[in-house]
Order: C-alpha cells, then sequence, then structure tokens
C-alpha cells in the first residue's frame, strides 16, 4: 500500500522530484542536489535542484488554487486533513526510515515523530472547526466618546499563500505544524524543505496528494538555498512566511517588507535550579531535555544555572545520568547520534575548545568521530565563555554556578535568545516569581516532584502559532466609525507533547 501512496515521487532509485500543481515533477534544470547521511558521510539521496522559473509556476498554481479552498465548508478542510493524519499513520515507516538516514535520528524517535505529527493535523482540524467557526461582535459605545448606535462584525478570512519553510531537526512535525494551520484557515502552501530532511517531507507531502486535496493547494519545491533561497521568501506571491531555524531568519525578514512572519530562530534555554531544588528530579531532567536527539533541539536545555550551595551534588547526578547514555548509531536507537554534518560538528568543537582555552572544567572526556560527538558535561562555565551564550545544538551542556536567583534570572535575560527555561525549586511562589521574571516564550517548572508544563509568560517568537496567525481579521463597518480591533488569543495545545500558543490579531 505504501508503494502505492509513494509510488511516484522518485525519478530514480533515491532520486526524488518536486511536487507542483497536483504533479511529481523532474527539474528543467537537469541538475539535483545530494543529501548526505550524517553517519556514513556519504550520499544517500538525489532531490531536484528547482529553478526560478518553476518557482513562479509553483506560486501561481498555489495563487489560482486558495481561492477555492477558501470558500470550502470548515468541516470539509476538517476532513481532509484528517485524511491526511490517517495516510501518514498507515505509511509512517517509509518517512521515519529517511529520517534515520537524512538526519541521523535515532529509529523509535524517527517513527514517534511521524506519528506526533499526525496527531497534531488531527488537532489542528479539530481545533480548526472551534475556533475559526467563531467570529465577533463589537459594540461601538466600548469606544470613547461613541453611543450605542453601530455594530462591527468581525470575521476570519485567510491570506493567501504561506511559504512554509521548517528546519532539519523535526522536518516532519515542524512543516506539519506550519501546513495544517495554514490549510485549515483557507491558504495554500509552497513548502521549502531542509537541505537535510527534505526526502522525509517529500513523502509527507506525498500523503497530502494522496488525501485527494485540490491540485496547486499544496506544494513542494526543492534546490539549493544560495539559488532559490532568496527568490522564494521576496516573491510577490507570498501574502505570509513561517520560518524556524537561526540566523536566517533575520535575514529574511529584513528581506521580506510587509510580509507578515512566523518564525522561531532558536533559543539558548536557560534551566535554574534553587537551592531546595529535588536534585535528583533536576539531573533526570536536565540529562533528558539537555541530550534528547544529541541536543540538536530548540527548547533543548542549553545552560544549566545552578545556585552554589547545590552545584556540586547537582554536578554530580547529571554527571551519572549522561554517563548512562548510549552512544552510536540512529538505526540501533542509541541516545547519541551524529550531529547533521560536518560545519555543525565543527561548530561544537569550537566551542568547546573556547571553554578549554579558558578554564572550564570538563567533567566527561570530548571524544568526537566525524560527525559524532560523545556527550560532554563542562562545569565551572563564565560568562566570558562562548558557550555560555551561544547555542551548541549538539550534546553539550554547560553548568554556570550562580550565587542567588537574581544572578540566575539576570544571565538568563542578557541572551538573546529568548524561546524556553525551566525552573527547579519546591516552592511554588518562588517558582512563579522566577518564571515571571524569565524573558523568555514558556517557563517549564519542576516542583515538588512534578514536572509542570507549559507556565506561559509570552508568546513573543513561538513558531508553532496554529491557526490564527494565517488570518486577517475582516471587519466590516456599517458607518463611518473606523478603528482598530486588536485581538490575542492564547491557546495551548499540549496534545503528544506539542505546546502551541495560538496568537491572532490586526483587522479593521
Amino acid at each position: 500500500m505504501s508503494l502505492e501512496v509513494y509510488q511516484d515521487i522518485c525519478a530514480a532509485p533515491n532520486t526524488y522530484k518536486y511536487f507542483s500543481d497536483g504533479r511529481w515533477l523532474e527539474s528543467s534544470s537537469g541538475k539535483t542536489v545530494a543529501v548526505v547521511n550524517p553517519t556514513t558521510l556519504q550520499p544517500e539521496f538525489q532531490v531536484q535542484a528547482c529553478t526560478q522559473d518553476e518557482v513562479n509556476t509553483v506560486f501561481a498554481a498555489a495563487k489560482a488554487a486558495q481561492p477555492t479552498w477558501a470558500k470550502t465548508p470548515l468541516w470539509k478542510r476538517a476532513e481532509c486533513l484528517h485524511k491526511v493524519a490517517a495516510l501518514m499513520r498507515q505509511h509512517a515507516q517509509p518517512m521515519a526510515d529517511c529520517l534515520i538516514k537524512e538526519i541521523a535520528k535515532p529509529a523509535k524517535d524517527s517513527l514517534t515523530e511521524i506519528m506526533r505529527s499526525a496527531d497534531l493535523i488531527d488537532y489542528t482540524a479539530e481545533e480548526g472547526l472551534r475556533s475559526l467557526g467563531e467570529g465577533q461582535m463589537l459594540t461601538s459605545d466600548s469606544f470613547t466618546g461613541q453611543l450605542r448606535n453601530k455594530i462591527c462584525l468581525v470575521s476570519k478570512v485567510p491570506l493567501g499563500v504561506v511559504l512554509a519553510i521548517p528546519p532539519f531537526n523535526y522536518p516532519v512535525n515542524l512543516a506539519v505544524s506550519k501546513l495544517a494551520p495554514a490549510l485549515m484557515a483557507g491558504n495554500a502552501v509552497v513548502l521549502k524543505p531542509p537541505s537535510q530532511g527534505v526526502v522525509a517531507g517529500i513523502h509527507m507531502v506525498a500523503c497530502f496528494a494522496a488525501a485527494g486535496l485540490p491540485s496547486g493547494l499544496v506544494n513542494l519545491v526543492t534546490g539549493k538555498g544560495s539559488e532559490i533561497g532568496d527568490y522564494l521568501t521576496t516573491h510577490p506571491a507570498v501574502n505570509c512566511i513561517s520560518f524556524t531555524g537561526g540566523d536566517t531568519g533575520i535575514a529574511i525578514s529584513k528581506k521580506a517588507g510587509m510580509v507578515p512572519l512566523q518564525m522561531e530562530l532558536g533559543g539558548k534555554d536557560a534551566c535554574i535550579v534553587c537551592s531546595d531544588a529535588d536534585l535528583d528530579l533536576a539531573a533526570k531532567h536536565i540529562v533528558k531535555g539537555g541530550f534528547s536527539y544529541s541536543g540538536q533541539r530548540c527548547t533543548a536545555v542549553k545552560v544549566v544555572l545552578a545556585m552554589q550551595d547545590i552545584a556540586d551534588g547537582l554536578v554530580q547526578k547529571v554527571q551519572a545520568g549522561v554517563q548512562k547514555l548510549q552512544v552510536g548509531r540512529p538505526e540501533d536507537n542509541a541516545d547519541i547520534t551524529p550531529v547533521v554534518s560536518e560545519s555543525s560538528a565543527n561548530f561544537i568543537q569550537g566551542l568547546l575548545d573556547d571553554a578549554r582555552q579558558k578554564g572550564a572544567i570538563f567533567v566527561t572526556e570530548f571524544k568526537r568521530e566525524n560527525n559524532l560527538l560523545w556527550p560532554v558535561l563542562l562545569d565551572n562555565v563564565t560568562s566570558d565563555m562562548r558557550i555560555a551564550w551561544e547555542e551548541p545544538f549538539g550534546p553539550v551542556m554547560p553548568i554556570m554556578r550562580v550565587s542567588s536567583v537574581d544572578e540566575a534570572v539576570a544571565h538568563c535575560n542578557a541572551s538573546n535568545l529568548g524561546l524556553q527555561g525551566c525552573v527547579f525549586t519546591r516552592d511554588i511562589n518562588t517558582a512563579i516569581q522566577i518564571s515571571d521574571a524569565m524573558q523568555t516564550g514558556t517557563v517549564q517548572v519542576g516542583w515538588l516532584g512534578m514536572w509542570w508544563l507549559g507556565i506561559n509568560i509570552v508568546a513573543w517568537c513561538r513558531e508553532l502559532q496554529a491557526v490564527h496567525n494565517t488570518l486577517w481579521q475582516r471587519t466590516p463597518l456599517p458607518a463611518a466609525l473606523w478603528y482598530i480591533s486588536l485581538m490575542v488569543l492564547l491557546n495551548y495545545m499540549n496534545r503528544a507533547g506539542v505546546c502551541t500558543v495560538c496568537a491572532f490579531a490586526l483587522g479593521c
């Protein structure tokens, strides 16, 4: 059955097509781009090197398909997404196999990503039925100086064509977190998968195609970012850009002009461990949160700020956990597998070399074989070290010793990467005070032996913003009353381990 769903995606063995206007095609360039296996360092797949003319054709197809889809009833959009989710579950293994080969994700985690993505699609469909079916009515006397003689009706309409650019580390899950909300909201989508994880993305799009979505509604282009990246992000047909990644997002934002952006650009996620913390609980979650998928996660624990009086005990417990981690191949479900590229491995080693030169203590030994890095626990990290500020995106855990909670919070807030943080304390009042002071997107609190998920502080740049950020607010006014209606909806989505902040705004 999987052969039927995926039968049209290959141009030749291990060479994949792109998807435009309901058809799987080879590029007229005659060129392909190699996808290197991080474990073997050998080319595993080839994908099409699309041209700018082919990008134009893709956007034209999306632009043509979107108006009809916008008129499609919500229940029918949800029905289509449920079909996609069912197909992804039914044909998950080929996608998971691609993740193993493309990004060296452990086998069980690869399959989990596909299943979690299907769950997220189902959740988005159900949530969309409820939230998109709601409008709002405002009366004019809520505005100073106005009488109660006018009514403002607010409805939600799609933006148009959404350009979706997910990262390598969750190329399926963070693709569907863009595609499903955009489609449920009535938009068309052009997907540009990451260079590593692209083939898993192609398999995912095949499930969207097999679900019977209209031609042109979902499209996929592949190629070198240096050749089509800027052309995609500055294309006049783009009505919204959803991007997850690093500094590239800053360049995109500068070139995008007035196009709405959804971005998550990484985090130096701080973990504050208070003097009264349950150290066993803290150590367990520091190891899990810092070293899962070899630390290549935006929300991974990336620096531990430990109170001086408990630091020795915490380091010992974290060290014990790190030493239990298995290092090896993703096919063998090792805990620590090769990082995604040689350049990533070199960057991580550069951070470690800097830390060593400036006096950090290597609690565990650093060892490297090509892209495979053994997990490293650093103690006595100081603020003059690069590792105290920069995101390694690898199996490295720096511990900084601090004298007070205020010092820990100050370090956290001095970072320019404010995605997520966590706090360990037995005092709920302290937990709330610290989480309120931390300038970060979400704070997770370990309290009284429990792991509390999702105390939301401020949803600055959470990329998973579901249906509402792909909508304009349309406000028809019966008279010459003009004012801006600004609405913010915060909606937590914790299904399958995914915390999503829903926000929608802007309409007049």
